[in-house]
């Protein structure tokens, strides 16, 4: 799982600039979507790695933590894939060219060096519901005395 300062600069810029659906987190219920039928994203915020980038003086040095966000659009299925594909593309909006600041204090930026929009697989189906995932990788760094 990605770092708590991950998760929340991406949960922080989902609830400031996304009202078009509902919005599900991790291990949130979704029972308010899914029984009245109602579109939603569904967000999944994973951290790959965590490498050491410097050598230094303990507590002074710099790591690289790096992972993928994905924004599962889940729709009802039969209703296919335009509207889906539409919100897919006004989420990769609020992330797009956006370096979001995790530490004000330190100025860290969480970095989105790619996107896409579906990357290269169809649709997923759930229950009653048709996913169209957006995926956004994502880096930070991170200096341990900080």
């Amino acid at each position: 799982m990605a770092s708590p300062e991950v998760f929340e600069a991406f949960q922080s810029t989902l609830n400031a600039g996304w009202t078009t659906t509902g919005i599900v987190y991790e291990n949130d219920f979704d029972q308010n979507y899914t029984e009245a039928g109602l579109p939603f994203v569904y967000v999944e915020v994973y951290g790959d790695t965590l490498n050491q980038e410097t050598v230094g003086a303990p507590g002074q040095n710099m790591w690289r933590e790096e992972g993928a966000a994905y924004l599962h659009v889940m729709v009802k299925s039969g209703t296919g894939s335009a509207e889906a594909r539409s919100w897919a593309k006004q989420l990769l909006a609020l992330f797009r060219e956006q370096s979001i600041v995790v530490n004000a204090t330190t100025g860290e930026t969480l970095h989105m060096p790619q996107m896409s929009i579906g990357a290269g697989e169809p649709g997923k189906d759930f229950p009653e519901y048709w996913a169209m995932t957006v995926t956004i990788t994502w880096y930070r760094r991170d200096i341990t005395g900080t």
